[in-house]
């Protein structure tokens, strides 16, 4: 909103957050469809100085549909003109509208797998995990400031987080807690990994009321569905 907003504070800056924090989607779709690992870092790159200097996201409509669906239909029109013209000429040259590390992307895609999956289930896919990760980076960094990184670490598996779940007599001998504060730690590290989610996906829609719909629709972008 603060993007599609001329005379909103920081609005550029805002559209610049969210283009770095889901660069990595448009990336993974391009690498997709077939373009190699420079040329989808060029496109990428070259869609974010246009969405950004030509000020794209006042064309969108915020009442209808996401930033998520915006950005991919915007990079698909991109795309297709890009491969219609001289793209060193019309991408600025290379120059660089933000700070992206492709090499990582490119060690990240390789690492992907799953080649059958469509290129747009494949975005859908990434944009959802890439919700996901943040969330929970946003929560760890809760339980890290208020000193308690090592029971974050100890639990995150129970929210999705890398490593296996272990039994609460486990966690609780090793923590120095009892098997009902780590229940209770569980349950609440829960509510606030959601709440985290919840956040982030604000930040990609219209109000408030696209926040459970968007959620909906991102769950079943990662389970397949």
């Amino acid at each position: 909103m603060a993007a599609h907003d001329d005379e909103a504070a920081g609005g550029r800056e805002a559209l610049a957050t969210l283009c770095a924090t889901y660069w990595y989607p448009l990336y993974s779709y391009a690498r997709r469809r077939g373009a190699n690992r420079e040329s989808a870092a060029d496109l990428v790159q070259g869609f974010f100085a246009a969405l950004i200097e030509k000020d794209w996201a006042a064309d969108a409509d915020p009442s209808r549909g996401r930033f998520r669906a915006f950005l991919i239909t915007a990079f698909k029109r991109f795309r297709a003109k890009e491969h219609r013209r001289d793209a060193a000429e019309k991408r600025g040259g290379g120059r660089a509208i933000l700070s992206l590390d492709f090499d990582d992307g490119e060690t990240r895609f390789q690492a992907e797998g799953s080649p059958e999956l469509e290129p747009d289930r494949a975005f859908e896919r990434r944009w959802a995990l890439t919700a996901l990760g943040r969330a929970l980076d946003r929560t760890r960094r809760e339980f890290e400031d208020g000193g308690r990184g090592a029971l974050f670490a100890g639990l995150v598996p129970y929210v999705g987080g890398a490593g296996e779940t272990r039994p609460y007599a486990e966690i609780a001998a090793r923590l120095g807690m009892t098997e009902g504060a780590v229940g209770v730690a569980v349950h609440r590290l829960r509510a606030r990994y959601r709440e985290a989610v919840r956040a982030e996906i604000r930040d990609t829609v219209a109000d408030e009321a696209a926040v459970d719909d968007e959620i909906r629709h991102l769950m079943n972008a990662v389970a397949g569905v």
